[in-house]
This record gives C-alpha cells, sequence and structure tokens, in this order.
C-alpha cells in the first residue's frame, strides 16, 4: 500500500509538526490490531527516530507534534504537565449549544482509575437546522464549536460534550448512535467531526512563540457544507 507523505506543519532543530489525518492510530495500542502508525510512517518519511509528545485519538484530525530528540520531547511534555500549551480544537455537537461555556467535570481514563479535574472551555461558532426527522423531532440541530481544553484527559472533549448531551457527530462510544448511522447512511457523513486546529506554546529553548494550524481534512469540510455550516474563516 502506498502511504501520502504527511503535510509538515512546523520544523526545527528540535521539534516536528504534521496534519494528522483522521483514521490513522499515533502509535500501536495493546487493543488494536492496525499495523500502521502516524510514528512509523513519519519516522520513514522523515529517516530520523522521532519522540511523541501528546496523541489525538484514530478519529481526530489536526495538528500533531513530536520531538526530534529525547531532550525536546521531554521539554515539551513538561510544559504539558504545567498547562503551558493552548490546543484549540472544532467540532461538530448535537443540538444547539450556549453562545460560550466551561465544562468542568472531572473525568476517569476506565472505571478502575480515580477522577481527576477536567476542564474545558468552548465557544459556539454557528448553528444549524436541517429537514431531518432523526429522533422524535422533526428537524435536527448541530453546534459548529471551538473547545480550547485547560487538561489532557483520555477522551476529554469526547467525554465532556456527551456529558453535555451535545455529543460530537460520528463518535461511537460516547455519540448517539441513530445521529451517527442516519448522517452516516443517508447523507455519506462518516468521520467523526473533532479537529485539532491549532498549538501553540513557547518554544522551551528559543523563548519564541510557536503557533502552529491546520485545516479540517477535505471529508469534515464536506460535512460542515451538507450539515449547511457557513465556511470557515466567515
Amino acid at each position: 500500500m502506498t502511504f501520502i507523505p504527511f503535510n509538515i506543519l512546523y520544523q526545527d532543530a528540535d521539534f516536528v509538526a504534521i496534519h494528522k489525518p483522521s483514521g490513522i492510530l499515533v502509535h500501536r495500542t495493546r487493543i488494536s490490531e492496525d499495523t500502521v502508525f502516524v510514528l512509523q510512517l513519519l519516522r520513514d518519511q522523515l529517516g530520523y527516530h522521532i519522540y511523541p509528545v501528546h496523541r489525538l485519538d484514530r478519529m481526530t484530525s489536526g495538528v500533531l507534534i513530536f520531538g526530534k530528540n529525547k531532550a525536546a520531547a521531554s521539554s515539551l511534555s513538561e510544559l504539558f504537565r504545567e498547562q503551558q500549551i493552548t490546543k484549540t480544537y472544532i467540532a461538530v455537537v448535537r443540538g444547539y449549544l450556549p453562545t460560550s461555556g466551561t465544562i468542568d467535570y472531572p473525568l476517569a481514563r476506565s472505571p478502575k482509575h480515580q477522577k481527576q479535574v477536567a476542564i474545558s472551555e468552548y465557544r459556539s461558532l454557528d448553528q444549524t437546522e436541517i429537514p431531518h426527522a432523526i429522533s422524535r423531532y422533526p428537524t435536527s440541530r448541530y453546534s459548529l464549536v471551538e473547545i480550547k481544553p485547560q487538561t489532557g484527559r483520555f477522551h476529554q472533549i469526547r467525554k465532556h460534550f456527551a456529558h453535555l448531551r451535545h455529543p460530537i457527530i460520528g463518535d461511537r462510544p460516547h455519540g448517539d448512535c441513530k445521529h451517527n448511522k442516519y448522517l452516516r447512511e443517508k447523507l455519506g457523513i462518516s468521520t467523526m467531526l473533532l479537529h485539532a486546529r491549532s498549538f501553540s506554546f513557547v518554544h522551551p529553548y528559543t523563548l519564541n512563540k510557536v503557533i502552529i494550524t491546520t485545516e479540517p481534512d477535505i471529508s469534515f469540510l464536506k460535512a460542515l457544507d451538507i450539515l449547511e455550516f457557513r465556511p470557515l474563516n466567515k
């Protein structure tokens, strides 16, 4: 199988950032039978080892950054722990959300783990209503939201919006199966509509502000058009 090289969004002596497409895991996990991962493909593309700093879920697209050496990866991981990284996501959720809000709801990685503080801030970018009766209502409503997680818990954004009863479209374990099935089978929207749009931090060595951005995959943009949202950046 031939793989299209990743789009390099940013690169310096210490870090490299790419646009991660939806549908591929960042690295090997014990619960997946996948044999291809971002980590190995990018290593082969660049010709040297890279070191993961954070992760994106398989179906989440967007900015993904790696250290070029262990020290660099460790320094950026420390910024994550100190909450010195600003990450901005966009997502489509079921229903109409308020103009803005903060979700302060502790989360645990699994029932075996203790809950930890988890905070996500959001603001509504647009709302739409389509003439399709998916549940008990004659139409279906959706919101396009910008999200800034203040912490980095496992599946935090997905769990937080499920907690609000405004699940992310295309999210399987935390989403609305009726809406997901209808949108997939009737409107051709099969991807999870969650995208890591920007990533910014103060470089730990140069002390320069680094801002990395990338727009969603074509499948995400097509879904926005199908659902009749205004184009992004308008």
